[in-house]
């Protein structure tokens, strides 16, 4: 297992990474981050932890050059969630989003690679419905947490039929 990489962010902005004494730039962490190598940024004079600042700068200055992955709705929607009683799950729905986005993907490739021999469009239908079946699945598990629990459906029911009998 690989150890944890250390950088150091000096006042003058500067990023040192102890793992190869030397200064480093933004480019250099992204790479770092492309080669899923662990690492951690802290402030050089206090030792508090800079990676998640560090990591928010890299997105701005990419958002800025070339094509941009988040557009202004995304991020003035994000913006309007915070404070919201439910902003602790946007963060893992976000999360578990990509996550499932980027599963897909390699799935993908994988299938493409296995092309030969097959129609394109069926195997495209196929991912196609094993998309929407994954969404449903993930749709029905946020929807469940705001329905109240089984039991207080299932006495709603009874209720509901106990009255249609009664008239």
């Amino acid at each position: 297992m690989t150890q944890t990489r250390i950088i150091k962010k000096y006042p003058n902005r500067r990023l040192y990474d102890t793992g190869i004494s030397s200064y480093i730039t933004l480019e250099d962490v992204r790479q770092l981050i492309v080669d899923r190598e662990e690492f951690v940024v802290r402030d050089a004079k206090t030792g508090g932890d800079l990676t998640r600042n560090v990591l928010m700068q890299i997105i701005a200055e990419h958002e800025e050059h070339g094509q941009p992955i988040f557009t202004n709705e995304l991020l003035v929607q994000v913006i309007r969630f915070r404070g919201d009683s439910l902003q602790g799950l946007l963060g893992g729905f976000l999360e578990r989003s990509l996550q499932f986005f980027l599963d897909q993907q390699q799935q993908f490739r994988g299938h493409v690679g296995n092309l030969v021999g097959q129609a394109p469009w069926g195997l495209l239908n196929q991912l196609a419905e094993r998309n929407l079946e994954i969404w449903r699945s993930l749709q029905s598990g946020l929807g469940n947490v705001a329905s109240p629990p089984p039991k207080a459906r299932a006495k709603a029911r009874e209720k509901s039929a106990a009255k249609s009998r009664t008239r």
